[in-house]
C-alpha cells in the first residue's frame, strides 16, 4: 500500500466543519473512480506537533502507484465532475506539504542478494 500524506493549514475565514464535508465529498468521488483505496482526514490536536506541517493531515491509500496516478490523471483533466469537489477544497487550504509513504517491507523484497 502506498499512503499519499497532506498537511495544511486552512486559509482564514474557512469553516472547518463546511471544509470537512467538502473533503469528504472529494475523497469519496475519487474512491467511488476508482483512484484510491481509503482516505481519512486528522487534525492537530492540544496544539502537538510540528507547526511547520500545519493544523489538518490527510492520508490517502493507493494500492499502488498507478492507482496513483489515475487519481493524478482524474485531477489533472481539470474536467467535471471532478474540477468541482477538487476546487472544494484546493480553494480552501494554505501552507501544503506533501509526502508519499509505503508499507515496509515491500511485499516483493527479498533477501540474500543485496549489494548494499
Amino acid at each position: 500500500m502506498d499512503y499519499y500524506h497532506t498537511w495544511f493549514d486552512l486559509k482564514p475565514g474557512t469553516k472547518d466543519v463546511e471544509f470537512a464535508r467538502a473533503f469528504a465529498k472529494y475523497m469519496d468521488h475519487l474512491k467511488g473512480q476508482g483512484a484510491i483505496e481509503g482516505w481519512k482526514l486528522t487534525r492537530r490536536k492540544l496544539g502537538f506537533g510540528p507547526r511547520d506541517l500545519g493544523e489538518f493531515h490527510v492520508v490517502m491509500e493507493t494500492r499502488d502507484l498507478a492507482q496513483l496516478d489515475l487519481a493524478f490523471r482524474l485531477v489533472a483533466s481539470r474536467t467535471e465532475p471532478t474540477e468541482s469537489v477538487h476546487f472544494g477544497v484546493n480553494s480552501q487550504v494554505q501552507n501544503l506539504t506533501i509526502a508519499l509513504y509505503r508499507d515496509f517491507p515491500d511485499p516483493v523484497r527479498q533477501e540474500g542478494e543485496e549489494k548494499f
